[in-house]
């Protein structure tokens, strides 16, 4: 036998060990000593020194199949793709439209969270090769299709690999995931046999043999495939599964009814601030009932363990994975600002979410009773395109309007009188000054929030003149090559037209002018100025500009980084541009519509960017016997 003194809770750490040392000695117990024979620990795969746990949970790696089972089990990962801003989109930023190559949910990691989580990103997938849209491998290891992907757009469960703490979640029908996202599946794509096993696995019991693992009792590790893989799981009969399932089912429905208040789920229905006229939502009940499920789970999962009180309690203590929910290996903290601790701010997102109807994202009629809640889909339902909370396609929008509201009092389309409107249509509270809280802090709060996964990706775009004083907002799901034209003519140009006028009559008056009308007249000098060059701008990209939503915000934005006047965003617009022009983004639409002649002159010797660019036709084979080129077959790699 071997003693050891486990000290890891303890400050003093030489105090401690010489006290430990002392009740050895006199015999006296420790509930930090322990003597455990050192053969003991091969039982477990890796043969840690797990000490702390007793015998029987040793024994457990002998004694129940491992998690893998042919036909049964199985847990994948795939290559990493080492090119995620090339390949992946947050899913607001394209529009799916089911042709090949398609947009599908790229599930890679995230957050530490159980049972539910939205999937946020998409990869540009294509079924006829088999592989990300473009996806050719690398030089030194040339992988036509990524590892596991006979499993990709299965129904499974994933987790995030690197996270303090170790949660599993469903994986709808139709997802891809990430190396940094693995995943599980069953031999039959049996939902009852997922559901089960994803209650089991975010069981304490599960914690305490991956942790033993680990040879430590805290879950702030990186949970490879196989270490899950090896990890012991219990027979269970047709009741035992029958009450997992429906355990995991109501825990994934009220985590996901949690989710219901943010505008950039798939599950979003209105703001916190009218979630309630819904009914079934009381964040408080919904967490009471969350923690009941997980102890109902927790102690099913002990039985079927067969761990003893002890080891229950061994399990509980040690527990890591309920304590750092906020970070993981893909954290969503992109910003300048530190996002994840963004309050939740009300008023925000309520306001957020009028400039949304005003720009037909949303639907109104959710808060206003005049359409009811879609009903709650299964967990293993492919994502819908729109959330339940946008305007159903060929529903009339609040507002019609040309993919651009403006900043401009009086105006049909101004943005501050149309938020106030759905405002008070829908009966909330109008906010005093919304006009100013849109001018100074609705975009950094834009920003923050359609930020994912480490992309920025906003939707509502404020092109301004150089003071600020007056803003054209772009919608990009609406942008089009026509946008910065009608931008000019029916907005800019009839504005310059009317501040002209005003001018005018102003000079004209001469002498007789109060010194309040100098003022006036000053100010709109300043601003038809700022006016002339803000469509000067506008005509000057407006030519060559060719967005394409499959490039993704970034992208589409960058030639128009002079106009953004949110200095950080600015920013990386600006280093976008300066890359895109250099070649560095030759993949990207917009690349084409810029330097056509540079982009085809590599498309003939780079097979991924003739891919990208459905110009296969030009690449050039290379012979790698004569040192020579080839010219391919029309088409390729189809």
């Amino acid at each position: 036998m071997t003693t050891f003194l486990r000290l890891l809770e303890e400050k003093d750490k030489d105090v401690s060990l010489l006290a430990g040392c002392g009740a050895l000695r006199t015999g006296v117990n420790d509930s930090r000593t322990f003597q455990v024979d050192p053969q003991s620990f091969r039982q477990v795969p890796g043969t840690p020194f797990s000490y702390w746990v007793s015998e029987s949970v040793r024994a457990t790696f002998r004694l129940l199949p491992a998690f893998d089972l042919p036909d049964r089990r199985s847990v994948c990962s795939t290559n990493p793709l080492n090119a995620d801003f090339r390949y992946a989109r947050l899913w607001w930023e394209t529009h799916s439209k089911r042709t090949d190559p398609d947009w599908r949910p790229w599930a890679k990691g995230g957050s530490f969270s159980t049972f539910y989580y939205d999937i946020h990103t998409t990869i540009w997938w294509s079924q006829s090769r088999g592989t990300y849209f473009g996806f050719i491998g690398t030089a030194n290891r040339p992988l036509e299709r990524p590892a596991s992907s006979q499993y990709f757009l299965r129904p499974g469960l994933t987790w995030p690999r690197r996270t303090n703490g170790l949660s599993f979640r469903v994986m709808p029908q139709g997802c891809i995931f990430a190396d940094k996202g693995p995943a599980i599946f069953v031999g039959n794509n049996s939902v009852e046999t997922l559901l089960a096993l994803c209650a089991l696995i975010n069981s304490q019991a599960f914690g305490l043999l991956v942790s033993v693992q680990l040879a430590r009792t805290e879950l702030a590790q990186s949970f490879e495939v196989g270490l899950i893989q090896q990890t012991p799981i219990p027979e269970v009969n047709s009741t035992q599964e029958a009450t997992l399932t429906a355990l995991t089912r109501l825990a994934w429905s009220l985590k996901r009814t949690l989710d219901t208040v943010e505008e950039t789920s798939h599950a979003f229905l209105v703001p916190i601030a009218l979630r309630c006229r819904l009914g079934d939502y009381d964040p408080p009940l919904i967490e009471e009932g969350i923690a009941r499920i997980q102890a109902d789970i927790d102690a099913l999962a002990f039985d079927l363990y067969g761990f003893s009180a002890a080891d229950r309690a061994a399990a509980q203590m040690g527990d890591a994975s309920r304590v750092d929910e906020a970070k993981g290996d893909d954290s969503d903290n992109v910003s300048d600002e530190d996002e994840s601790a963004a309050p939740v701010d009300q008023t925000g997102g309520l306001l957020s979410w009028a400039v949304g109807v005003a720009f037909g994202r949303f639907d109104w009629r959710l808060a206003t009773s005049e359409r009811a809640a879609p009903p709650e889909p299964e967990p293993f339902d492919p994502l819908p395109a729109k959330s339940p909370g946008m305007l159903p396609d060929n529903a009339e929008p609040f507002h019609r309007h040309m993919g651009i509201l403006v900043d401009d009092p009086g105006h049909p389309h101004d943005v501050a009188r149309l938020t106030e409107e759905v405002l008070i249509h829908v009966d909330a509270v109008v906010p005093p000054d919304v006009r100013r809280w849109l001018q100074r802090d609705f975009f950094p709060f834009h920003l923050q929030r359609y930020s994912k996964s480490r992309r920025k990706a906003p939707i509502y775009w404020p092109l301004s003149t150089i003071s600020g004083s007056y803003t054209l907002w772009i919608y990009y799901p609406n942008l089009t090559n026509e946008t910065l034209y009608i931008a000019v003519n029916d907005l800019v140009e009839p504005k310059l037209k009317q501040v002209g006028q005003a001018a005018m009559a102003l000079r004209n008056k001469q002498a007789a002018r109060s010194r309040e009308e100098d003022r006036r007249l000053e100010a709109l000098q300043t601003l038809e100025g700022e006016l002339i060059e803000l469509r000067d701008t506008l005509l000057r990209i407006a030519p060559t500009y060719r967005p394409n939503h499959n490039d993704g915000v970034q992208i589409a934005a960058a030639p128009l980084w002079p106009l953004f006047r949110h200095k950080p965003w600015q920013k990386v617009l600006k280093d976008t541009w300066a890359k895109l022009e250099k070649g560095d983004y030759d993949w990207a639409h917009l690349a084409m519509a810029y330097r056509p002649d540079r982009v085809r002159d590599k498309c003939k010797a780079d097979k991924s960017l003739a891919i990208a660019h459905n110009l296969e036709h030009l690449y050039v084979e290379p012979d790698l016997k004569s040192g020579k080129v080839r010219a391919s077959k029309k088409g390729g790699n189809q």
